[in-house]
Order: C-alpha cells, then structure tokens, then sequence
C-alpha cells in the first residue's frame, strides 16, 4: 500500500513523501495514528494545499520538543527496586515507570516516548532514550537500586558487584583477626608457666 507521510517516521521516511508499506503497518498504526494517508491523487493533492500548514505546526512542535530536551538531556532519575543480592530485579523497569519517575521530578514525559532497547532486569545505572519529537531525542540515565544510599554510591561510580566483594573481603579480613586473636590468645595459655 502507498501512504503519503503527513509528519516524519522513524525509518521510513520525511514529511510529503509517498512510501510503499505493508497493509497492517499502515492500517494499525500510520493511518489511525495520523502520520499518513493513502497516497491517492486526491489525497496527495489535499496534502500540497496543507503542506505549509503542516510544516507550520511541525516546527512548532518541533521548537517545543528541543525546549524540553534541553531540560531533561543528562537527567538522573533514582528508582527504588528490590533485587536479590547478585544485583537481578525481581520484575523490570518499564516505559511506565520511568513515565511515574519523570512527573515526580516535574517532567512531563509520554511512557510512548521512552525507548527502551531490552527490558532492564539488573541493579546499576541505565541510559534511556527518550523521543520527543520524530526529529528530537533525549537520554537520560536510570539509577536503579536497592535503597537510596545504594544509589548515591552507584552515582560515585561503584557497582553493586563491587559493594558486594568489599562487603565480603571486609567480612573475611574481620573473620582472618578474630582467628588471629584467638590463636594469640591459645598461644598465651600454653606458654611456658602452663605446662
């Protein structure tokens, strides 16, 4: 089926181009959604009298989108999750969520926008894209953690694994004194006047 793209589309094409698509893309999504209309003569012909309009209200929007990246490129935004001690979520992060984490620090972000390669599914700090406008992104970075003192320590740059091996050497070095005290102290109770 032919379209005529009213606005730009990710890996398709520009605004005023007429692509070649399957039926259901442009049945389920491009049609309903308004990003294209049939590329009949008619059609075509009714986009050439709206297209400086149309350009219009894209750069509008376009404008406003670059305002809102400018404000959230590079945020930090802290998620509170429970995981097991190997640093896995029980559960994922989703689009929704960062949606709820966004409006609680005053951005107002469509989980629609959140573009999230592969579901994240483990401790540490994420960065996820967010597009604005067909021709706008942001990223900005997901800490998620246990509790927010695991999140200020992994803003420091330390990973949970890390957290994890010092937590352990720092229990053996401690474990390693106490043996050594009490050999010291077994030493002592044989000493010379014991015998």
């Amino acid at each position: 089926m032919q379209v005529i793209l009213l606005e730009r589309v990710a890996k398709l094409g520009q605004m005023g181009e007429v692509v070649k698509v399957k039926e259901g893309y442009a049945r389920n999504f491009l049609l309903p959604q308004g990003k294209a209309l049939r590329a009949s003569q008619a059609n075509i012909d009714a986009f050439e009298a709206q297209k400086a309009n149309l350009q219009a209200r894209n750069e509008e929007g376009r404008a406003e989108a670059e305002k809102m990246a400018a404000r959230i490129d590079g945020e930090k935004f802290v998620i509170i999750r429970s995981a097991s001690d190997a640093g896995a979520l029980y559960g994922s992060v989703t689009p929704r969520d960062v949606e709820t984490v966004a409006a609680e620090a005053g951005h107002k972000i469509d989980r629609k926008q959140v573009v999230l390669g592969n579901p994240i599914k483990e401790l540490g700090l994420h960065d996820v894209t967010v597009v604005l406008h067909p021709e706008v992104e942001a990223t900005v970075t997901l800490n998620i953690a246990r509790s927010t003192e695991e999140a200020e320590l992994q803003a420091q740059g330390k990973s949970i694994q890390e957290l994890a091996a010092e937590a352990d050497a720092e229990a053996e070095f401690e474990i390693a004194e106490l043996f050594d005290e009490i050999g010291a102290a077994n030493d002592d109770m044989d000493g010379p006047d014991n015998r």
